[in-house]
């Protein structure tokens, strides 16, 4: 559970985990017939949360599922190409999201120690 002093970068923090989760099940599914990829739409779901939703029910419904850019015979949908451009772009917004968080915890412990 995200704590208000980490304002809406805890929330951030935890909807980039669970969209990574989604990328990376996408990509381990990419040969399964029938598998239609899932994204999460993050802006959808931060304003959700701002709207009060709890982080994990305004991840479930900012999921979606990936409309393809070409189908395929079997009735898969994940293009790999585009899975791994939406995880590197998550992966990165995930560590400056994470690196804010940590300074903020840095300034709160140097606070608490009177330095």
């Amino acid at each position: 559970m995200t704590q208000d002093w980490l304002g809406i970068h805890g929330a951030a923090l935890e909807l980039r985990s669970r969209r990574l989760s989604l990328l990376t099940a996408n990509l381990a599914n990419a040969a399964t017939p029938g598998y239609r990829a899932r994204d999460l739409d993050f802006a959808a779901a931060l304003q959700l949360h701002e709207r009060g939703a709890t982080v994990s029910s305004a991840g479930v419904a900012a999921t979606r599922y990936r409309v393809p850019l070409m189908p395929s015979a079997d009735g898969n949908t994940v293009d790999a190409t585009t899975e791994q451009l939406a995880f590197a772009q998550n992966a990165v917004a995930y560590s400056a999201t994470l690196a804010f968080v940590q300074g903020r915890v840095e300034t709160l412990t140097r606070a608490l120690r009177g330095e």
